[in-house]
């Protein structure tokens, strides 16, 4: 079994709806010119606020991606 090496790129998402939506919408975007992804971590969660309620939610994720052999 060979051993992998990953990269990880820094991408934050943003959605009117939801913390899950932002994380998918920024996944499904990276996926669409990176190749390989495998995993992600959240790092931090913020929102824009306007006329006291929430806007949108802005999610910055690690993503990890395998690197060909």
């Amino acid at each position: 079994m060979m051993n992998h090496v990953y990269k990880q790129v820094e991408l934050t998402g943003s959605s009117t709806e939801s913390i899950d939506d932002a994380v998918k919408c920024a996944i499904a975007r990276a996926s669409q010119t990176l190749r390989n992804l495998n995993w992600f971590e959240i790092i931090e969660t913020r929102g824009h606020i306007e006329d006291g309620k929430v806007a949108h939610w802005q999610v910055t994720l690690k993503v990890g991606m395998r690197l060909e052999d």
